[in-house]
């Protein structure tokens, strides 16, 4: 199992709750690219990444993804289907390799009777994604598409960040941050709410700066500081 993302689902469950969960269901691995829940279908059952990340999105009418959210290892799935019997809300898709726990929705509810504490902990999770959307619909009206790159860049470097050791160029020496999660240009476009062209323009931008530098599937922050200032 990787290690857990902080705070995740997985992360806050106790020895005694993790195995009983555990026993309710079966791992199962998926490829990068594959579908795990499809926006629309009735709810059969959970997931519980065990590792890797997936993305959370939608459809556009204009066509298109709308990324919703990025998840990591002990992120639940599919809950809020299996709680109010309700067809799915958004599809979930393998961001890179990953195993889940798939747990059926009736044994989940199960787990959930039998541990009370548990579902204190998913009305918090909850409570903290409804949070994150407020404040994410909130930066359309606040911020430009650059603001709302460097945002997300921020996000991802805090959760997804390695140090990094510039060998090269100014600040030879520094600390920066490599992003280990390759999101494509249209994938950053659809989460930010802009078009590939004004993504590739804000990333221009921050480049200049010198606060990023992209490659082929390589997105290394700087300086995180001024991208912070940036997005405030």
């Amino acid at each position: 199992m990787s290690a857990l993302e902080p705070g995740s689902f997985l992360a806050d469950l106790t020895r005694a709750e993790r195995e009983d969960l555990e026993s309710r269901g079966r791992v199962r691995d998926f490829e990068r690219g594959d579908t795990l829940f499809v926006e629309g279908e009735q709810p059969g059952w959970v997931a519980v990444l065990l590792r890797g990340r997936v993305k959370a999105f939608s459809y556009r009418e204009q066509g298109g993804e709308a990324l919703l959210a990025v998840r990591g290892p002990g992120a639940l799935l599919g809950e809020v289907a299996a709680i109010d019997g309700q067809p799915r809300s958004a599809s979930v898709a393998a961001l890179e390799p990953v195993r889940a726990l798939a747990v059926r929705a009736d044994e989940f509810m199960a787990f959930l009777q039998a541990h009370g504490r548990v579902s204190i902990i998913i009305m918090r999770m909850l409570c903290q994604r409804w949070r994150d959307a407020d404040r994410k619909r909130a930066e359309f009206g606040m911020f430009d598409a650059t603001g709302r790159v460097a945002q997300r860049l921020v996000e991802l470097a805090e959760r997804f960040g390695v140090p990094y050791e510039r060998r090269t160029g100014p600040g030879a020496g520094g600390q920066s941050v490599r992003i280990t999660l390759n999101l494509s240009q249209e994938e950053l476009a659809g989460w930010v709410g802009a078009s590939r062209e004004a993504v590739s323009k804000a990333l221009r931008t921050l480049r200049a700066h010198g606060w990023i530098e992209t490659g082929r599937r390589r997105l290394i922050v700087h300086d995180l500081q001024a991208l912070r200032r940036h997005a405030r």
